[in-house]
């Protein structure tokens, strides 16, 4: 047995990491042009508008935005079967509110979608990967405030439209789970003194999952061959032993992570999250009316993102942590890290695959999966090996899933297959591409393409959809 002829195989891409041109064209600011450089010792900062002598990775990204037609040929030399790519709603409507949108950002992706179209590349849209437009931020407090819910609707509506000769897979948001530990990212949060963090993240989380809800319900309508996904950021939880209170820390964090996701899955709040609110001491503005909203706007797929699994038990003294993509937990003795301390776990996947399949029973998308490594180009050429070794383990996993466990899966899209600036720490030296960019974190550098080794060994694998694995 082999995977699906249709399976397919790609690579992903944000708009906020790889377009650059950030004030271009009419684009408004997003959340990510405030958002600074950072490194493996620092966090990025959020700055009040964007301030002079501070560094904006984001502003340039790797120049997809001017050098997508390039880029597109590349992918197509690889034989890729679908591009994940975001849209920037801030290029679509400058300040998120307007009720006309912006024709220079509509026409430079219908550009892109023309462009993919020729090469039979099917585009896997998202609709909002950590890129709102700043102006919802300070204006309406973000996600806080329902308004944002017609918004996102008006702006689905639009884009819906005018790219539906192109596009019929959607995703909504992008790992919209992480708001819980990471909330300026899907979310765009800053916390005011006096305000209840959890209350406002978990009162703004159910409202994107409303926003989440609606834009299944107009892809439907406007096209009902549309497909719609939502994302979640998902690994693994390991208990550190098979003593009970370590199985079960585990399995709590499991749930946790999802209890977000399950909303767009299932299109109602589990009884488990209702009542995590509720220890919590916080009220969510929950009417019935939003309640039919969820359960029409139920997700046609769930994707998501697979970088790592974690380690989580009862709290003992001296073990140490590991964190990556933005969640925390034990070391596993088992596993290797990678340069940014991430622990590699190929089988993990095949592990998730199956606990996903099984909570949803809807199909899966790989949509974000690889290795952030410090690549370094010799001669024009970039010996990769190590990114090889890791895509081939967790596909030959991948694999496992589909043809033993009989997963049902979509596909694969590697991410960051052409290198782009790092959303956890706005660096371009932490690559994932199959493709180098010779630019440094500052901005520096021809901007020129390279194909790397790994470049054509997914050629490979695509054109023999996985059999060479």
């Amino acid at each position: 047995m082999e995977l699906p002829k249709d399976f397919l195989w790609g690579g992903a891409l944000a708009a906020n990491q790889c377009e650059g041109s950030f004030d271009t064209d009419g684009k408004g600011l997003s959340i990510m042009d405030v958002f600074t450089k950072g490194d493996k010792n620092s966090k990025r900062r959020v700055t009040n508008g964007v301030l002079t002598g501070e560094i904006y990775p984001n502003h340039w990204g790797n120049h997809f935005y001017v050098n997508y037609q390039e880029d597109i040929e590349l992918m197509a030399e690889m034989g890729f079967k679908c591009l994940r790519l975001s849209i920037a709603w801030s290029r679509i409507f400058p300040k998120g509110d307007e009720v006309s949108p912006n024709e220079e950002g509509l026409a430079f992706y219908e550009s892109v979608f023309k462009l993919l179209k020729k090469h039979r590349i099917e585009p896997i849209v998202t609709l909002s990967h950590y890129e709102m437009p700043l102006h919802l931020v300070t204006e309406y407090g973000s996600w806080r405030n329902r308004k944002l819910i017609h918004f996102f609707e008006h702006y689905c509506r639009v884009v819906m439209t005018r790219f539906k000769p192109y596009v019929k897979y959607w995703i909504t948001f992008n790992e919209l789970n992480a708001i819980e530990f990471m909330p300026y990212f899907p979310a765009g949060l800053i916390f005011e003194d006096s305000e209840n963090p959890q209350e406002v993240i978990y009162q703004s989380g159910h409202h994107i999952l409303l926003a989440s809800a609606k834009a299944v319900q107009v892809a439907h309508e406007v096209n009902p061959e549309n497909k719609v996904g939502c994302m979640a950021l998902f690994g693994m939880n390991y208990p550190r032993t098979c003593h009970p209170e370590d199985v079960l820390k585990a399995e709590n964090v499991n749930n946790d992570f999802l209890g977000l996701i399950d909303v767009q899955v299932r299109g109602y709040y589990s009884r488990r999250q209702l009542r995590k609110y509720q220890s919590l001491g916080i009220d969510i503005a929950i009417s019935e009316e939003d309640k039919v909203v969820l359960k029409a706007g139920k997700v046609d797929f769930c994707s998501f993102s697979y970088y790592m699994s974690l380690v989580q038990g009862e709290d003992r003294p001296g073990e140490n942590e590991v964190k990556g993509n933005m969640v925390a937990g034990l070391e596993n003795p088992y596993l290797k890290n990678n340069e940014w301390g991430w622990q590699i776990d190929s089988i993990g996947l095949r592990t998730t695959l199956n606990y996903l399949y099984n909570r949803y029973q809807i199909p899966l998308f790989i949509v974000e999966n690889g290795l952030g490594a410090e690549d370094i180009l010799v001669d024009d050429h970039v010996n990769d090996s190590y990114r090889i070794s890791y895509f081939e383990n967790h596909l030959k996993e991948m694999k496992k899933a589909v043809i033993e466990d009989a997963v049902d899966l979509m596909g694969y899209t590697a991410w960051g297959c052409i290198d782009l600036v790092s959303a956890g720490t706005g660096e371009m030296k932490k690559r994932y591409g199959l493709v180098y960019v010779d630019a440094d974190d500052y901005g520096q550098g021809s901007f020129k393409r390279y194909r790397k080794d790994s470049f054509y060994w997914y050629k490979e694998t695509i054109e023999t959809n996985g059999n060479n694995l």
